[in-house]
């Protein structure tokens, strides 16, 4: 199975850089932005199987820039990493949709794992549209 596109999103250009390249390292397809706006215009213009996304960027944050990317696709899979975790901030972003939320710095590991839940839960998700599209096809055919 191909390794998962993921877009990185953070406004600290050494971290973004770091986090990019040790996943790369793993075999992932990576892509960066460095705020809310141009992650925006890639979610809007690729499929990424996961997203990382910082929670603290300036102009666009990383809870509007959550709710902005999951009313685009809905089927998104996004984590959600901050230095500053609060308990209450977690759960509103999981109640959004996030996939997870995830204190910097991040085991890479661990962000691997739940990049490759992303991927997984996406296939899923595909999987699923598919499934209904082909029972309805054959209902509507009489098959």
């Amino acid at each position: 199975m191909l390794q998962p596109n993921v877009l990185i999103v953070d406004d600290e250009p050494e971290f973004l850089e770091t986090v990019a390249e040790r996943l790369a390292n793993r075999g992932f397809s990576v892509d960066t932005a460095q705020n809310g706006a141009v992650a925006l215009e890639k979610i809007g213009s690729q499929i990424f199987d996961a997203i990382v996304l910082d929670l603290m960027m300036p102009e666009i944050d990383g809870m509007e820039t959550l709710k902005r990317a999951l009313k685009k696709k809905p089927d998104l899979q996004i984590i959600l990493l901050t230095g500053h975790a609060t308990l209450q901030t977690g759960i509103e972003a999981i109640k959004l949709g996030a996939l997870d939320f995830m204190e910097k710095p991040a085991d890479i590991d661990a962000l691997a794992a739940k990049i490759n839940e992303g991927r997984d839960r996406r296939v899923e998700m595909d999987e699923q549209v598919r499934e209904t599209a082909v029972r309805e096809a054959l209902k509507k055919y009489g098959w």
